[in-house]
């Protein structure tokens, strides 16, 4: 996870891997931001997720489970169960390859 992901999931929470605005603690500046990746106001959809991609590279910015990083959805959306049940939630694509993720791979932990 990168730097600002951590002190913001810090300052103002996350569920189900998406960053939250904070409520009524949360700086305006802040749920202006989340109103844009939401699409909150905008016309015609939402304005982040249908105009910013995801480019790979090398996995080591790309969160496994969280980023679409495979196809339009994430895959804790599209494998909701597997997410659940997994112990490495939070790790990067690279990191997940690392650990090995064939048969009997170390990046395949589950509860």
């Amino acid at each position: 996870m990168g730097l600002w992901f951590r002190l913001l999931a810090a300052r103002y929470g996350l569920v189900r891997g998406r960053l939250q605005g904070g409520g009524r603690e949360g700086s305006v500046w802040w749920r202006d931001i989340l109103n844009i990746r939401d699409g909150v106001g905008s016309v015609g959809g939402a304005w982040y997720p249908d105009n910013v991609r995801l480019q790979l590279g090398n996995g080591s910015q790309t969160l496994f489970w969280v980023d679409k990083w495979l196809g339009e959805v994430p895959l804790q959306v599209r494998f909701r169960r597997l997410f659940d049940l997994s112990e490495n939630k939070w790790l990067t694509v690279a990191q997940m390859f690392e650990l090995g993720w064939g048969e009997g791979g170390e990046a395949w932990k589950w509860r």
